[in-house]
């Protein structure tokens, strides 16, 4: 494959095109996936939507302000964002915890696991902010010694810690609604750091996978979400998730039992699935333009506090 927004041509085991005016003559796609870099995607998402594509775009659908007010100014009802975080099994199911009512009314999230737009958009789904609505930010950024044994490359043999940016930032949605994102370069790869996600809400507290509420007057009780994995000692199902519960209730059930996918690829392939779904008209968009844009604005503006040193006011 070639063309002016791409690397320059390989061997691949598909079809390969030139252009997507000529994938479309050949072979009629019902959508696009972009996969390409970050600078590259705003290019690929208009020249789809010109044709008329719908298209799952890779995050983010854009690189800053302008691009992102750009794409939301064309005809943004055929894109969606390739935002998988909240379809992981774990995610979805602390998000349908949140939204049973057992700890009240969400009013803080904390995530310390992922990077930047990923994490907005679980602070986001956990708080219920809508994309129309503003945020104050504040951040700053800390450097210390950290070992970085892993990376996207895998085992990077490293015996010696490296300098490792921590940026620390706190996010004023209004109404009692608040954010505390922590990230650490590499975070997501390192496994020398913990990841982290608690949720405080009006009438109890999520903790990764462990809740404290009230259920009944003058008692305090804790449960915790179980995950249900086949697989383990003599267990010869296979080595696959299954569910996830609370209190004896199911709250995620994984629908590609039988794959043995991993976390991320239960969430991508239930995203191509809800894409797939939504071109046929046969479900709701699952994660629209507007929603990806404003997960990446609330990520450039912790980005512009923390190189600034002052705080940053976010609208729609």
């Amino acid at each position: 494959m070639s063309g002016p927004w791409c690397g320059g041509a390989r061997s691949l085991p598909v079809a390969g095109f030139g252009s997507l005016a000529e994938c479309l003559r050949a072979a009629a796609p019902d959508f696009v996936v972009t996969a390409v870099p970050r600078a590259a995607n705003p290019r690929v998402i208009a020249e789809a939507v010109e044709l008329g594509l719908p298209v799952l775009a890779e995050t983010p659908p854009a690189n800053d302000l302008d691009g992102l007010r750009t794409l939301a100014a064309g005809k943004s009802g055929l894109v969606q964002v390739a935002e998988q975080y909240l379809l992981m099994p774990s995610h979805a199911a602390r998000l349908a915890a949140v939204r049973s009512g057992i700890i009240g009314t969400p009013t803080q999230v904390q995530v310390s696991s992922t990077q930047q737009y990923h994490a907005m958009c679980l602070i986001r789904g956990l708080l219920g902010v809508g994309h129309d609505e503003p945020a104050v930010v504040r951040a700053v950024r800390t450097v210390a010694p950290l070992l970085n044994p892993l990376d996207r490359g895998g085992w990077t043999g490293n015996t010696e810690p490296e300098p490792a940016v921590t940026t620390i930032a706190t996010l004023d949605f209004g109404a009692g609604r608040s954010a505390v994102y922590d990230f650490t370069s590499n975070q997501t790869r390192n496994l020398l750091r913990f990841r982290r996600l608690l949720v405080r809400g009006t009438h109890g507290e999520l903790h990764d996978n462990a809740i404290v509420h009230m259920p009944a007057p003058e008692t305090i009780a804790r449960t915790e979400l179980v995950r249900r994995q086949s697989g383990h000692d003599l267990d010869l199902n296979g080595f696959d998730t299954e569910t996830i519960t609370l209190d004896g209730e199911v709250v995620y059930r994984n629908p590609y039992v039988g794959q043995r996918f991993n976390d991320d690829e239960v969430a991508t392939a239930t995203l191509l699935d809800a894409m797939a779904a939504w071109v046929r008209g046969d479900g709701p968009p699952p994660y629209p333009l507007i929603e990806g844009a404003q997960d990446q604005r609330l990520a450039l503006a912790v980005e512009e506090a923390a190189e600034s040193g002052r705080e940053v006011k976010t609208t729609a």
